[in-house]
């Protein structure tokens, strides 16, 4: 259930209706006539939550971003994803309570039964819990069902997207943080709640402070969130960059994946010499990782990694082989398909098949 205070402004009057108005209306002003079996997505990540409307045949008809809250709590981020997913409705012409279900992919610890998200600490709360099936369901009205972002969007790849002819599959989510999915022999490996944490694979003992807590980790090389620290610490110490030229010049208040690609097409030597390391670690903890399950198909995918693209899909393939105990039989390296939409058409897979939805 929600805390009364949360509660209270998801039921407030204006909230409502701003909902209802988003989601009645589409895009060219005019109503729309119902589709069967209408889904929806929301893939909620540091810096941007997206969402999609699916039909019946997985096709995206309607789609929305804004930016992730990064002031107040955990209830403000609530509020975003009923208002980013009320957006999307609009495009598509559909009301939210035509919806089926709402499927979301959130960082963070899940707990899948009653949808609440802990320890999410790159969004707003530092790790509050976040109630979003409940606040879903009161808000708009549509059962939402919650799971990990990385494992939505790798079962996407496999299931729609790159690697949908693989029998197993390693997802990279190249982004804030390094996040891992794994597919084993056609079913989401999940172990006891916590696999596919590919970000902390240990590249370098006694390496560089991760933001975890620990030392050495991938993430603390790799994860956009370590290279803005550590960015703006060399800045601060005299080495030059136009990063947050570039960042200021945005809009933005992060070096967002856009602004490092910026920075790497005007041959920015900070921006060079951090993804070059990034790189590297990727190389030894995606081949670690390899190593270990032997899977047909690595799929590159996140916000640095869409936004690079191929030839950096590419780079990490070459990163890889030095560690590989199979060197001679490398598995296929591809880059995500679905593109930024991939987590959000992930989430929507959440809704189970056997939810109707409503009717107007």
């Amino acid at each position: 259930m929600l805390d009364e205070p949360i509660k209270s402004r998801f039921e407030a009057p204006d909230f409502k209706q701003h909902a209802r108005n988003a989601a009645f209306v589409g895009k060219n002003g005019r109503m729309s006539p119902p589709r069967r079996r209408l889904v929806g997505g929301l893939d909620l990540g540091g810096t941007k939550i997206q969402a999609v409307v699916l039909d019946g045949r997985r096709a995206v008809i309607g789609q929305a971003r804004s930016a992730t809250p990064t002031t107040d709590g955990a209830h403000d981020v609530v509020l975003a994803l009923v208002s980013t997913m009320g957006s999307a409705c609009a495009d598509a012409g559909v009301e939210m309570t035509e919806l089926a279900g709402v499927g979301v992919g959130s960082p963070g610890a899940i707990d899948t039964r009653s949808g609440v998200v802990t320890g999410a600490r790159n969004l707003p709360g530092e790790g509050a819990p976040i109630q979003v099936a409940a606040g879903l369901k009161t808000l708009a009205g549509t059962r939402a069902y919650v799971d990990n972002d990385v494992t939505v969007g790798v079962n996407a790849e496999y299931v729609l997207g790159v690697a949908r002819r693989s029998k197993s599959l390693l997802g990279v989510w190249w982004g804030t943080g390094v996040g891992g999915g794994l597919v084993l022999h056609g079913e989401p490996w999940e172990g006891r709640g916590a696999a596919g944490e590919l970000g902390h694979v240990v590249v370098k003992v006694d390496g560089a402070h991760c933001t975890c807590g620990r030392r050495g980790c991938m993430e603390a090389y790799a994860g956009r969130g370590a290279m803005e620290i550590r960015a703006r610490r060399l800045h601060e110490r005299g080495h030059k960059t136009d990063l947050f030229k570039i960042m200021e010049k945005r809009g933005r208040t992060r070096l967002t994946s856009g602004v490092w690609a910026r920075a790497l097409e005007a041959e920015d030597e900070l921006a060079i010499e951090l993804v070059e390391r990034a790189l590297a670690a990727l190389g030894a903890g995606v081949a670690s990782a390899v190593n270990l399950l032997d899977v047909e198909t690595v799929v590159i995918g996140g916000g640095l990694g869409t936004r690079l693209g191929e030839p950096y899909v590419e780079r990490i393939r070459d990163a890889m082989l030095p560690h590989l105990f199979q060197d001679q039989h490398p598995p296929r390296v591809a880059l995500a398909q679905l593109g930024d939409l991939g987590g959000a058409i992930g989430a929507a897979l959440l809704v189970p098949p056997g939810s109707p939805g409503r009717k107007r």
